[in-house]
C-alpha cells in the first residue's frame, strides 16, 4: 500500500511540473467598464418609483396582536425567518408605522381601538389581514360579538388565509405587499370601484355563439 501511495504521489508531482499554470487575468473593475467620454454615466427614473422602492424596503408594522395568530407573527420576526432582512422592523407607535398586521379575532369591542390606531397612522399605509378571524370571522363568525372581517372598518391590502397561518404565509404576504407598492407606483393597481363597466355577454335565445 505504501509503494502504491508513493507511485501515485510521483505521478502527481510529474503532472504538476509538466502542466503550465494558467495566467490569472485580473477581473475588470466597475470603473473600467464605464464609458470613456469623461462622464461617469447616469440613469433616470420617476420619483414615484424611487419613493416606492424606499417604502417597500423599510416597512414598519405596528407591534400588537389580537389572538393566537400573533404567535405565528412573532415567530416570523424570529431568526429562523428574519423579517429584518426585508427591511421590516416592528414599531410600538402608530405615528411612525406604515403597516398594520391584524393578527387575530376582531371583536366589536376591539374594533373602535383598531380604527383609532389606523387613523393615527400616516399616509401611505397598508393593512394585512392575517388569518381566518381577521379575514371573515373564522370559527367565531357565528357569534354576534365578533366582526365578520376587519375590512368592514378599515381597507385591507393583503389577505392571509389559514387558522392559524404559518410564518411562511405572512412572509409571502409581506413580499406581495412589496410587489403591490411598486405596482401602485407604476399605476398598475387601481380601485376596482373605478373600473369601467363592461358589456354583459350575449344571452339571447338563438344567438350565434362567437369564438
Amino acid at each position: 500500500m505504501a509503494d502504491l501511495f508513493e507511485e501515485a504521489r510521483g505521478i502527481q508531482l510529474e503532472l504538476d511540473r509538466t502542466i503550465k499554470p494558467r495566467p490569472q487575468t485580473p477581473a475588470e473593475s466597475f470603473y473600467s467598464q464605464l464609458p470613456r467620454s469623461g462622464a461617469l454615466g447616469a440613469f433616470t427614473t420617476k420619483t414615484d418609483l424611487l419613493f416606492a422602492a424606499a417604502r417597500k424596503s423599510s416597512l414598519w408594522p405596528m407591534m400588537f396582536g389580537l389572538a393566537c395568530c400573533a404567535i405565528e407573527m412573532i415567530a416570523t420576526y424570529m431568526s429562523h425567518f428574519d423579517l429584518d432582512r426585508l427591511g421590516v422592523v416592528t414599531w410600538a407607535s402608530p405615528r411612525q408605522s406604515d403597516v398594520m398586521i391584524v393578527a387575530g379575532t376582531v371583536t366589536k369591542k376591539m374594533a373602535p381601538a383598531i380604527k383609532l390606531l389606523y387613523d393615527q397612522m400616516p399616509q401611505p399605509k397598508w393593512v394585512i389581514a392575517m388569518g381566518s378571524c381577521a379575514t371573515n370571522g373564522g370559527p367565531y363568525a357565528q357569534y354576534s360579538r365578533v366582526l365578520q372581517g376587519v375590512d368592514l372598518i378599515i381597507p385591507v391590502d393583503v389577505y392571509v388565509p389559514g387558522c392559524p397561518p404559518r410564518p411562511e404565509a405572512l412572509l409571502d404576504a409581506i413580499l406581495k405587499l412589496q410587489e403591490k407598492i411598486m405596482l401602485e407606483a407604476r399605476g398598475v393597481v387601481f380601485d376596482p370601484a373605478s373600473a369601467p363597466a363592461t358589456e354583459p355577454p350575449n344571452t339571447k335565445v338563438g344567438a350565434e355563439a362567437t369564438h
